[in-house]
Parts: structure tokens; C-alpha cells; sequence
């Protein structure tokens, strides 16, 4: 993998909207509430190439029993060079190293990327657990 520069810091609103831009997310994300939500992740993860940003991951959830991997993302020009895998290391680790035993960490995987967090233990437990979610929607 080329050298990115990869930190441990939560990127700023300009860059989340950049990258959730470049992979088509601009519809479905409130990015009046983004900055605020952004500021109560647990744990965040961004890669740059030299000052760019063209990648993030963090956790959200309350800290003690439930955990959320959220908003892994990689610019399309840069994705297949083993970021996303980097960021999902680097996010695992944190939890391995921080989260209490029995915790419980979910995500959402976009249709299609299942497979690559399988490789993380990430399962889809049904029968047994059905994921659901719903949006708020205020229009």
C-alpha cells in the first residue's frame, strides 16, 4: 500500500462531506447535524494523501456496551488499495483493546460489500437477530 498519512482524528465537516460526495451519500446525510454527530464518535480513523483526506471509519455508540462501525469510506479514486481494510483494522483493534467484554458491535454494510466484513467476524445472524433500522424523516 502507498503511504497515506492515517491519524486518529475526527475530519472536519468540509472533509465528510467531501468524501460522503465522492461515493454518492449526499441524499441520504443531514450534514446540518453532521458536525455534531462527527464530535460524539467514540473513536475515528482518516487517511490523507499528502493534506487530502480521502478516507475515514469511526465508532459510535455509548462507550460501554453497544458499539457501531460507521461510515467507512474511501474516495472511488483510491479505493482497492487496502485502505478500507486499513481503517477496518485499525477500528477493530480499538475495540479489541477498549470495549468490554460481551460488547456488542453492529454495522450496516452497503449492498454488495458483505463479504469484506465477514472477513472482520461480521455476520448476518438471521434467523436468530433480524437487522432493522428506520429514518427519520421530517419533510
Amino acid at each position: 500500500m502507498k503511504k497515506y498519512k492515517i491519524e486518529n482524528n475526527i475530519p472536519t465537516l468540509e472533509e465528510y462531506k467531501y468524501l460522503c460526495e465522492s461515493v454518492g451519500w449526499t441524499d441520504f446525510m443531514n450534514f446540518e447535524a453532521a458536525e455534531t454527530s462527527l464530535s460524539n464518535s467514540i473513536h475515528c480513523v482518516t487517511v490523507k494523501d499528502s493534506e487530502q483526506i480521502v478516507g475515514m471509519g469511526r465508532i459510535v455508540g455509548d462507550g460501554a456496551i453497544y458499539f457501531y462501525i460507521q461510515d467507512i469510506i474511501v474516495h472511488p479514486d483510491y479505493q482497492k488499495n487496502g485502505i478500507g481494510k486499513e481503517i477496518m483494522n485499525l477500528l477493530v483493534d480499538y475495540l479489541n483493546t477498549n470495549a468490554p467484554d460481551k460488547s456488542f458491535v453492529g454495522l450496516f454494510a452497503s449492498e454488495g460489500n458483505e463479504s469484506f466484513y465477514e472477513k472482520y467476524d461480521f455476520k448476518d445472524y438471521s434467523p436468530n437477530m433480524t437487522g432493522m433500522f428506520t429514518v427519520i424523516s421530517k419533510k
